[in-house]
């Protein structure tokens, strides 16, 4: 293991994966509902580790030998996404109760939960560009210490996944408010509705 590989890894995969998108704010919603929080941290994280070793490993180069991904994965993704933001929006507009953490019988069904958060994370054709494109690109620096290099963006990945996940408990409080709550998901509709439109216009 090159330590200095590794942290450039890590720098490199948690610069990508801070901004905010569409993923980060279903996992931001998830944490402050304290709904299978643990869950989707695990499968945002291991959804990056799989697509950041297929970047360092080589294949970056898919969409080139496949022109018809991108803009399957660009109008699959903005209608995934057109729709979540619909559903964040009308939860915006006529939701009147303010966060409640409950006993785990108000939770959503696991098995939905998790659909939604990996259609988010797969269908997004900018998770490509980052993890598989961008980061593989870079590791071409390193020939000789890709693994180090794919360690630490994967540990930036986890790092990053679980502190957001397990950090909005901090901000319950918060969200104990209605105004506060409808707030957020008015936001997070805005967020789903920008990406949806970047995909389709290409911006």
């Amino acid at each position: 293991m090159n330590l200095s590989v590794y942290v450039a890894g890590l720098s490199m995969g948690l610069s990508l994966i801070v901004a905010i998108g569409a993923q980060n704010a279903f996992l931001l919603r998830q944490g402050l509902r304290n709904e299978h929080v643990f869950a989707v941290c695990l499968a945002c994280a291991l959804s990056d580790a799989v697509l950041i070793g297929a970047g360092v490993a080589g294949f970056g180069t898919m969409a080139t030998l496949l022109p018809w991904l991108d803009p399957v994965m660009r109008y699959a993704g903005a209608a995934f996404l057109a729709w979540y933001g619909a559903k964040s929006l009308w939860s915006a507009w006529h939701s009147t109760g303010a966060l409640t953490v409950g006993n785990g019988a108000e939770k959503g069904e696991l098995g939905a939960t998790l659909l939604a958060c990996l259609a988010i994370t797969w269908l997004n054709p900018h998770v490509y560009l980052d993890t598989v494109v961008l980061l593989g690109a870079v590791s071409t620096q390193f020939a000789g210490d890709k693994p180090s290099f794919a360690a630490g963006a994967i540990s930036g990945s986890f790092l990053f996944f679980f502190s957001l996940g397990y950090g909005a408990t901090r901000l319950r409080p918060l969200f104990a408010r209605p105004l506060a709550w409808r707030v957020l998901e008015g936001a997070i509709a805005l967020v789903m509705w920008a990406i949806a439109f970047k995909l389709v216009a290409r911006v």
